[in-house]
């Protein structure tokens, strides 16, 4: 009997939602629907995993020719503040903060006692008196309470470390090798000094207090720009109508880029 690699695909996303209840919604949620995107339950979240206008195989190959927009809105961002910051998240991960420069960032894990690993996770040094973090939404149970507790536990012990979980922002990763052409008009920072894993806050869409990071997990080159919730549907919909070679893409296109360039998430 042949399995179709397309329903493979959708039912190994849906296997790997964490929902109990009802599923959460991103501030992309009814953008998604508006767009007749098709919804699934990943990660305890409603998310699409295509779009109406192209297959998983042609938005696949859509993300690698031209580029696509992603929602990970659904992704743990926080803030961790303090002057002992770096020592929280050193004792947490096996990244050494000191070293990274302002505005730069890198991915690591987060590991327990023993060595072993709990999650993946990116921070950057933002250079403004706080790291940024990005953690995946499948460990949510599992990261925050990591952080929140030893937060806790190094201001017991004297040391200044505040940690912020952000709720009020909506996250995009723009990819593909026309990214630069396509977002440089549309904002004030300098794509093309932005090195990889490098992060600059500036106007996207004429939105103040955007964060651009140059990273992405699709394979191609590719930024991922932190909004202010309020703000995330209308910059998203003025880059998807800015350009006829920007599309949406979902959870589907998503997996088979990660797969086709040998990435793995950790946590699956």
């Amino acid at each position: 009997m042949m399995i179709c690699p397309r329903a493979l695909l959708i039912s190994q996303i849906q296997r790997r939602t964490l929902a109990s209840g009802a599923l959460k919604r991103t501030c992309l949620h009814d953008f998604h629907l508006e767009k007749a995107g098709k919804m699934v339950g990943f990660a305890g979240y409603s998310m699409p995993i295509q779009y109406a206008d192209l297959s998983i195989g042609e938005s696949h190959h859509h993300t690698r020719s031209h580029c696509s927009i992603f929602d990970v809105s659904h992704m743990q961002q926080s803030r961790v503040m303090g002057k002992d910051r770096m020592k929280f998240i050193g004792s947490l991960t096996t990244l050494d903060g000191e070293a990274l420069g302002d505005n730069s960032g890198s991915l690591t894990i987060f590991t327990n006692e023993r060595g072993g690993i709990i999650d993946d996770l990116i921070v950057m040094n933002t250079g403004e008196g706080y790291l940024f973090l990005v953690t995946n939404a499948g460990c949510k149970d599992k990261d925050i309470p990591l952080m929140k507790t030893k937060a806790e536990t190094l201001k017991k012990n004297g040391l200044d470390v505040e940690l912020e979980l952000i709720d009020d922002h909506g996250l995009i990763a723009i990819q593909g090798p026309q990214m630069l052409e396509i977002l440089q008009p549309l904002t004030d920072v300098d794509l093309g000094r932005l090195k990889f894993m490098w992060t600059s806050l500036g106007s996207v869409c004429g939105v103040p207090n955007c964060r651009i990071t140059r990273c992405g997990y699709t394979g191609e080159d590719g930024v991922e720009v932190f909004i202010p919730q309020e703000y995330t549907v209308s910059v998203t919909r003025q880059i998807i109508e800015s350009s006829p070679f920007v599309r949406l893409a979902g959870l589907g296109a998503r997996d088979s880029l990660r797969l086709e360039s040998w990435f793995v998430s950790l946590w699956e």
